[in-house]
């Protein structure tokens, strides 16, 4: 049995508005840069170094978006959603890069202060607070239900918050002199970075290795399977995804012997109950009779011979 479906955003709408968002980004990091190098301000590079990986988030966001209405074919019968995490999983890794290396240009600045001005960091600092909000605000409206846009927009509001502490380094600058402000700002710009990618990291990983989405509960999911009315039991489990937002599942389902109809009302009912509590659209569930040797909960495929499967016989989970 077969389930599928399909988002109902606006994928053209919310295309052009990522393309106008990216275009602003790109701008406004430009000046920034070019104001951060004139203003000697590490706090302003670290800022825009940040904006320009958000700007390549948002660029992430707009591809995936583009990318995913291509239809299934032959070659890809999935689709084309796991480009988007591909990309994500070299966007991730570049940011990582961007927060060592201010790490190390901003301890280099605490053992060595460098004059920066102050009212050059506050004046760009607020333009950017202006802009990521903008940009979060409208992306907000497009579609918060798609979570491509919702991370660019967590993005944004981070970039905001940052800015914000931007502009707190250049005011204690101007009032009292203090130049370790900027390198400490720009420190905490980078561990802000390396958690937010650090998390992207992980997703990207386990979403290409196949891994059960890192936010559901099995040991739920397998007690909700078991508990409709009519499933005898539960083997040969697989949860994985396809993308951010796209759960899949197959396995294989025990049911009494009885007329096909009625099996097929009982899998329609695993179906409703995986969409309404856990999100999981496409399902493939191959119906077994009580008369078939059960398997294990979990299979391990066997590489050297794919037709071959080695089970745990964990029948007690």
């Amino acid at each position: 049995m077969h389930t599928h479906s399909h988002s109902m955003t606006s994928p053209d709408r919310m295309t052009r508005r990522f393309k106008w968002s990216l275009i602003l980004t790109l701008l406004f990091v430009a000046g920034e840069a070019l104001a951060g190098w004139w203003a000697n301000s590490l706090a302003l590079l670290s800022d825009a170094g940040h904006n320009l990986a958000d700007g390549a988030a948002l660029g992430l966001s707009w591809y995936a978006l583009r990318i995913s209405q291509r239809a299934p074919s032959q070659a890809k019968t999935f689709g084309y959603h796991r480009a988007g995490i591909l990309a994500a999983l070299v966007n991730s890794t570049s940011l990582v890069v961007i927060a060592l290396a201010i790490f190390y240009e901003g301890a280099h600045r605490l053992l060595r202060p460098e004059v920066a001005q102050g009212e050059a960091m506050v004046a760009v600092a607020s333009v950017a607070v202006i802009v990521n909000t903008v940009i979060a605000v409208w992306l907000r409206r497009g579609g918060m239900q798609d979570v491509n846009v919702r991370s660019a927009v967590v993005h944004m509001i981070g970039d905001a918050l940052f800015s914000v502490g931007v502009i707190v380094a250049g005011l204690v600058m101007l009032a009292t002199g203090w130049l370790a402000a900027d390198p400490i700002v720009s420190l905490l710009i980078g561990v802000f970075i390396l958690w937010s990618s650090w998390g992207i990291l992980k997703e990207t990983v386990n979403i290409l290795m196949e891994g059960s989405p890192l936010e559901m509960d099995m040991d739920a999911l397998v007690e909700t399977m078991r508990g409709v009315p009519g499933v005898q039991g539960v083997h040969d489990l697989h949860v994985w995804m396809i993308a951010s937002g796209m759960p899949m599942l197959s396995a294989h389902v025990l049911i009494e012997d009885q007329a096909l109809s009625d099996g097929a009302r009982v899998i329609t009912a695993v179906n409703h109950r995986l969409q309404e509590q856990f999100g999981i659209w496409h399902t493939t569930l191959q119906v077994e009779c009580l008369d078939c040797t059960p398997n294990g909960l979990y299979c391990t495929l066997q590489p050297n011979h794919p037709l071959v499967h080695h089970h745990d016989h964990d029948h007690g989970k």
